[in-house]
């Protein structure tokens, strides 16, 4: 099986972000049986995509994408602690996560609920104790806020319900990924342009501002799409997690709402989007133009 290998920007980028998360878990004040609870859900692996478009969309509009790194690792804090949520029995009742037990799994329920929540608490306390100056830090505490309280509200719609709109099982599905997938991955770049924009005039802030909004509102619904893909597609043993949950749950998905060719159209369409989003911010933005072709084509 042919497995596209990512940017290697993005490998490095993954190793800071996990060496500065390392380091600020150690160091945070807990219980020795929290930190290890938190320690094996944050630091077990996985992408590090949110956190990477934190840095790369700092560095795309002109920033030091070193400036960016408090809000990088809150933007993974809060991502950690939802996947520890959504595995619970309550929830999606997962026991395979990146290849290894999910953490109920393994140290029980109530050390991954207490887990989750020392995590949602650690994203904030990083923000504000971060080098950011303290306006800075309000305006990416609400944003993150922003990002995390959809993602919410996306996994009541995918699990309990609640549609007051939305009549059309495409238009349900649309609202549910761009909520409980895309809203992070939008806070995530537009926390990064906040710390790279800080210098830069109003207006010309912004427009960059929102260059970078369209570029993360379609890469995130993007990859909701290309991970329902993976979920029929894939194996368990390549993905890491469990495969096929969705179909046999009944879930809304675009491969069972579209079908598979017109779920890779979209792909497409929203990656030409990403793509075109960037064009004003120059070579500065090439990174984000590698990630988003490679997040088209990933298996797992």
């Amino acid at each position: 099986m042919h497995t596209p290998a990512p940017p290697r920007i993005t490998t490095e980028l993954a190793s800071i972000v996990d060496t500065a998360l390392t380091q600020y878990v150690v160091s945070y004040p807990m219980p020795g049986n929290l930190r290890q609870a938190v320690q094996y859900a944050l630091l077990g692996g996985g992408k590090r995509l949110r956190p990477t478009l934190t840095l790369l969309s700092c560095q795309a509009v002109g920033g030091n994408r070193d400036d960016a790194l408090p809000a990088a690792m809150a933007v993974e804090l809060i991502h950690a602690f939802s996947l520890v949520h959504d595995d619970l029995p309550a929830m999606d009742d997962d026991d395979l996560r990146r290849g290894r037990p999910t953490l109920h799994v393994a140290m029980g329920e109530a050390m991954a609920i207490l887990a989750g929540d020392m995590m949602l608490g650690l994203a904030y306390a990083v923000l504000v104790e971060g080098k950011h100056d303290r306006s800075l830090a309000g305006a990416l505490a609400a944003q993150l806020a922003q990002g995390a309280n959809a993602m919410i509200s996306g996994q009541v719609y995918d699990t309990l319900g609640g549609f007051s709109h939305a009549p059309t099982d495409l238009e349900r599905l649309e609202l549910i990924h761009r909520n409980k997938t895309g809203a992070l991955i939008t806070a995530s770049c537009k926390m990064g342009a906040l710390c790279g924009l800080t210098k830069t005039p109003d207006a010309q802030s912004d427009r960059a501002l929102s260059l970078i909004a369209t570029y993360a509102e379609s890469i995130g619904l993007m990859f909701q799409i290309v991970d329902d893909l993976i979920d029929i597609e894939q194996t368990a043993e390549h993905t890491g997690k469990e495969t096929g949950k969705d179909l046999d749950a009944g879930k809304l998905t675009y491969p069972g709402v579209l079908g598979i060719e017109a779920s890779r159209a979209e792909i497409d369409r929203l990656g030409r989007v990403a793509i075109d989003a960037l064009s004003p911010l120059g070579q500065a933005a090439d990174p984000l133009r590698d990630l988003c072709d490679y997040l088209a084509v990933r298996t797992k």
